[in-house]
C-alpha cells in the first residue's frame, strides 16, 4: 500500500511538473484601436453612446483572461489608442506591430478597417468590433479578419424571423437620409424577401423638423396608409425614429432601429449567466454594457481562449485554431459560439428587445438549416463572394 501511495504521489508530482513545463510563460499583447467619429447634431433627445464604448469591454475581457491565465502562466496586456484621423490610427497600428503586437481589435468605420488590415503583414490578426457593414462580410475577404460585431444582415434576419413567427407580414418602411440608414434599410429589405415579408409602403424621412413639438401632428399623416402590420424604421443616429412610436396612423408596433430592435447585446440580456457578466461590467465601468463593449469583449476572449487551448501565442496558430471546427467561445448566449469559415463572422444568437425588456432571441424556433441554425442569421456560404 505504501509503495502504491509513493507511486501515486510521484505520478501526481510528475504530472504537475509536466503541466508547469507545458504551460510556459506566455505574454500576449492586444491592441484596441478606436476611430472617433463625429456623427453631427442629432434632432432628438436620444441618449448618446458612452465615449468609452468598446474599450471597457476589452478591459473586462483582459481582466477575465488574466484571472484564469495566471494559473497557466499566461499574461494578457491591452494597449488602447483612439483618434478621429484614420491616418493616425494606421500609423499607430504599424508602430504597435513593429513593437511586437499581433492582435488588433478595431472599432472603426469600414473604410479605415480595410486600410489597416491591408497595410499590416499577414501575421497580424484583426477583429472587427465596431462596424456592422455588410460588405465586409460578403465581398471583402481576408483570412486575417474576424468579426465579433454582428452585421446588419444578421440583425435584420433576426428581426424578420420574429415578424414571420408572429405573422406580422405587411411592413411600412421609413428610411432616414444618412448613408447608414440606407444601408440598414437595404439589409431589412433583403431579410424581408428572404423570409417572405411584404413591404407595402416605403417612405424616406428627409425633414429637419423638431419633432419634440410636432410629432403628434406630423407622424400620423406621414404614416397614413390603408393597411400594415408594423412600421420599420431605419434611423441609426436617432434623428426621428423615437417619435414614430405611438404616433403612427394605424396603432401598430414600431420595429428596427427604434421600438422593437435586434441587438448583439443589451442590458436586458440576463439569461445563461449573462447577469454575472453584466454585473462585472457595471463594477468596472459604472454603466450598462452595450453591443460595442460586447464585441470587444468577445474579440479579446477569443484570443485568450485560443491561447489557453493551444498554449501558443503567435497570431498564425491562433488564427488557424479560431477559424477551425475545434474552437468554441463561452459567451453568455446559451450556447458555445464559433466563427464562419467563409467570412470570419462570429455566429451568435441575436436578442430582439425593447429598451426595458428582452422580447425574444433569434434564430426563432422552426427556422432550420442543414448544418447550423445560427447560419439562418446573416450571409450563408452561398451568399458570400469570399473563397
Amino acid at each position: 500500500m505504501r509503495l502504491n501511495k509513493k507511486k501515486n504521489t510521484l505520478a501526481i508530482s510528475l504530472a504537475l511538473l509536466l503541466s508547469s513545463e507545458a504551460y510556459a510563460n506566455l505574454e500576449v499583447n492586444i491592441s484596441y484601436l478606436k476611430q472617433e467619429i463625429d456623427k453631427g447634431p442629432v434632432l432628438s433627445n436620444i441618449l448618446p453612446e458612452p465615449e468609452n464604448a468598446g474599450i471597457q469591454g476589452a478591459k473586462l475581457a483582459i481582466q477575465d483572461s488574466n484571472t484564469t491565465g495566471r494559473f497557466l502562466k499566461h499574461k494578457y496586456d491591452l494597449k488602447d489608442y483612439s483618434h478621429s484621423d484614420a491616418t493616425q490610427l494606421l500609423m499607430q497600428a504599424q508602430q504597435q506591430y513593429s513593437e511586437g503586437t499581433r492582435f488588433f481589435v478595431l472599432n472603426t468605420d469600414a473604410k479605415t478597417l480595410k486600410e489597416i488590415t491591408k497595410a499590416l503583414p499577414a501575421d497580424a490578426l484583426f477583429f472587427n468590433a465596431g462596424t456592422q457593414d455588410d460588405d465586409l462580410r460578403q465581398s471583402f475577404c481576408s483570412p486575417n479578419l474576424l468579426h465579433t460585431s454582428a452585421s446588419r444582415a444578421m440583425l435584420n434576419d433576426a428581426l424578420a424571423q420574429l415578424l414571420k413567427a408572429k405573422r406580422l407580414q405587411k411592413i411600412f418602411v421609413i428610411t432616414g437620409e444618412q448613408p447608414e440608414d440606407i444601408a440598414y434599410s437595404n439589409a431589412f429589405k433583403r431579410s424581408a424577401k428572404r423570409f417572405g415579408l411584404s413591404i407595402v409602403k416605403e417612405k424616406n424621412w428627409s425633414f429637419d423638423t423638431d419633432l419634440r413639438r410636432t410629432a403628434q401632428r406630423e407622424m400620423p399623416l406621414f404614416t397614413q396608409h390603408k393597411g400594415y402590420d408594423a412600421v420599420f424604421v431605419a434611423d441609426e443616429r436617432g434623428d426621428f425614429g423615437e417619435y414614430v412610436l405611438y404616433n403612427t396612423w394605424l396603432p401598430r408596433p414600431v420595429i428596427g432601429t427604434q421600438g422593437l430592435s435586434p441587438v448583439a447585446w443589451h442590458r436586458v440580456v440576463e439569461q445563461y449567466g449573462a447577469a454575472q457578466l453584466q454585473s462585472r461590467f457595471d463594477k468596472l465601468s459604472s454603466r450598462w454594457m452595450n453591443d460595442k463593449d460586447y464585441a470587444a469583449w468577445a474579440a479579446v476572449r477569443s484570443v485568450a481562449e485560443a491561447v489557453t487551448r493551444t498554449n501558443k501565442s503567435d497570431a498564425i496558430n491562433i488564427r488557424d485554431y479560431i477559424r477551425s471546427d475545434q474552437f468554441e467561445l463561452a459567451a453568455f448566449k446559451g450556447r458555445k459560439l464559433n466563427y464562419r469559415e467563409w467570412n470570419g463572422q462570429l455566429r451568435q444568437p441575436i436578442p430582439v428587445i425593447h429598451p426595458r425588456s428582452l422580447v425574444s432571441q433569434s434564430p426563432q424556433e422552426g427556422f432550420l438549416h442543414p448544418k447550423n441554425e445560427l447560419d439562418t442569421l446573416g450571409f450563408d456560404r452561398a451568399e458570400v463572394d469570399c473563397k
